[in-house]
């Protein structure tokens, strides 16, 4: 079936935040994606997206990784290219992710922490990290292939208490 509906091309997701007080351990966020194939679109990812990496086909990529928020304007960046995106995934699900090192951080500890999904000039979604505050990780979207090939986008905000490797695995699960 084709569809005239052209969907999503090229998605850009940011992340801000404030870098932590002089004198407290550094905050570290990270946007992770997760992929997963059209046979077992809620399984297990077939692949994740974070810090230092990018999709083996080169349509996902982290343009750019803070380790302390430090800096003007956006800290992190990830680009999604649907268009290139091969047909055998179904769903690509993005996160945030807090590093837990010294002590346990939540959003609630993360000052002025803002995520935007935008494509091209046209913002999609845009989170502010409220809803989950006592989380250590959210997802904060969810892409689907419909029926007829095309990328569509939809809202999905969702804490989880854990570290960022268990995020990775459970992120696009069904909810419970």
């Amino acid at each position: 079936m084709s569809s005239l509906n052209k969907g999503l091309g090229k998605v850009e997701v940011t992340l801000k935040w404030d870098p932590s007080p002089l004198g407290e351990p550094d905050i570290d966020l990270d946007i992770i994606a997760g992929t997963y194939s059209a046979a077992d679109p809620y399984g297990d990812p077939v692949y994740l997206v974070h810090f230092d990496s990018r999709s083996p086909d080169g349509t996902i990529t982290l343009n750019r990784d803070s380790r302390t928020g430090q800096g003007f304007g956006v800290d992190e960046a990830m680009t999604l290219e649907f268009e290139r995106i091969s047909e055998e995934y179904a769903r690509v699900v993005v996160g945030v992710a807090i590093q837990q090192r010294e002590e346990r951080r939540t959003f609630g500890h993360v000052p002025h922490t803002a995520a935007r999904i935008s494509e091209g000039v046209n913002e999609l979604a845009a989170y502010d990290f409220g809803d989950v505050a006592g989380a250590t990780a959210s997802t904060i979207a969810e892409f689907r292939r419909d029926e007829a090939g095309v990328w569509e986008f939809r809202e999905n905000v969702r804490g989880f208490d854990e570290d960022p490797d268990a995020f990775g695995r459970l992120m696009g699960r069904r909810p419970v």
